[in-house]
């Protein structure tokens, strides 16, 4: 059984810094899709930065560009999200997902497709 787990969060000022850790288990490749996802009160989940299947290819959102930077280490199954200048925007519930078939398309200018499998989520608040 696959389980997606998130770690990290918390409450930072604007300006701050967070890591947030995604780790996956129950996989029986390191062929998969990963991404971030967010979600803010009185909005829809959007997409926040993607890896693709072949672990090469990553995706940023327009809003997080150059202040996001994903990172992935196969070995220990993981996905780090560093957040780095963090804006009151920023705040929201951030989801980790993982999909191991080839639906889920990755690429610089998007990512696109239904994650199989997903975290419960950490919380991450910036303050003004």
């Amino acid at each position: 059984q696959v389980k997606v787990v998130e770690s990290g969060g918390g409450l930072v000022q604007a300006g701050g810094s967070v890591t947030l850790s995604c780790s996956v288990s129950g996989v029986t490749s390191n062929k998969y899709a990963m991404g971030w996802f967010r979600q803010a009160p009185g909005k829809e989940r959007e997409e926040v930065a993607c890896n693709s299947w072949s672990g090469t290819l990553d995706y940023y959102a327009d809003s997080v560009k150059g202040r996001f930077t994903i990172s992935r280490d196969n070995a220990k199954n993981t996905l780090v999200l560093q957040m780095n200048n963090l804006q009151p925007d920023d705040t929201a519930m951030y989801y980790c997902a993982a999909d191991p078939g080839v639906q889920v398309l990755v690429s610089e200018t998007m990512c696109s497709g239904v994650f199989e499998y997903w975290g419960q989520g950490t919380q991450v608040t910036v303050s003004s």
